[in-house]
């Protein structure tokens, strides 16, 4: 029963069979990286000059990184690198499943190649939307990066199925825990939480909560904002501060 239902716990998690191919950003350099485990990684890059600060980008559990080409483009202009990550298990030609481990080995051979070319974590703002803040607050926990942006996120996975069904021993049943909660007080940078308190799919108190959790952490409260729909509804402020978060403001 235990490993039927970690199954289908972990298609709830990532359901790449309904992430679609997306149209192609000519603009970005494409880069096939290789994991430590082997799997091909994907990842897309706006360089910016050999000093910027440079945006790594982790996308939500519905979405392919060319989805956030546009506000990509626009951290460009605005003087910063971006690269945007792909999971494994989401590029077309991909045939490894995604899992926790699986993603953070992804995050790692992106972040390799940053500190080849010389990026080193100072340099380095880790952005996770949704499923991505996982992944970003991992990366923080593991001394990656000097900047850190958490949008939509959740306390943990097995806290976010709770919510849902909340007489399950969702601890067992769930084998991707990405729990951030218990990695905040090891997250020593600056952090920017980013959440809608009308969300209906990550209940706006675990960003709360992660906020008050991570040592000198900000909270940046989109009234009425959902969980798709945050740079709709504040696309300057958000922008904003996370260009912000390298002037330390």
């Amino acid at each position: 029963m235990t490993v039927a239902s970690r199954a289908i716990a972990r298609r709830f998690v990532f359901p790449t069979q309904a992430v679609h191919a997306v149209g192609a950003v000519p603009d970005f350099i494409e880069h096939r990286l290789v994991a430590q485990d082997g799997v091909p990684v994907r990842a897309l890059e706006l360089r910016g000059s050999d000093t910027a600060s440079v945006v790594v980008h982790f996308h939500n559990n519905r979405e392919r990184a060319e989805q956030s080409a546009g506000v990509a483009r626009e951290l460009a202009e605005r003087g910063m690198g971006v690269v945007l990550v792909e999971y494994r298990g989401y590029a077309t030609a991909e045939s490894a499943s995604p899992s926790e481990e699986g993603l953070y080995a992804d995050a790692e051979a992106v972040l390799a190649m940053l500190r080849a070319r010389g990026v080193g974590p100072e340099r380095i703002v880790l952005w996770g939307t949704s499923l991505g803040t996982g992944v970003a607050a991992e990366m923080a926990r593991r001394g990656r990066g000097g900047r850190l942006v958490l949008m939509t996120p959740y306390t943990s996975i097995p806290d976010l199925v709770s919510d849902f069904v909340p007489f399950l021993p969702t601890g067992l049943l769930v084998a991707d825990h990405f729990d951030t909660l218990s990695k905040a007080a090891s997250i020593g940078i600056p952090t920017l939480v980013v959440h809608g308190d009308a969300d209906e799919i990550v209940p706006f108190r675990m960003g709360q909560r992660l906020a008050a959790a991570i040592p000198g952490a900000r909270l940046l409260r989109v009234a009425g904002g959902h969980h798709g729909d945050l740079l709709q509804r504040a696309h300057a402020r958000i922008v904003d501060a996370i260009v912000g978060t390298t002037r330390g403001t």
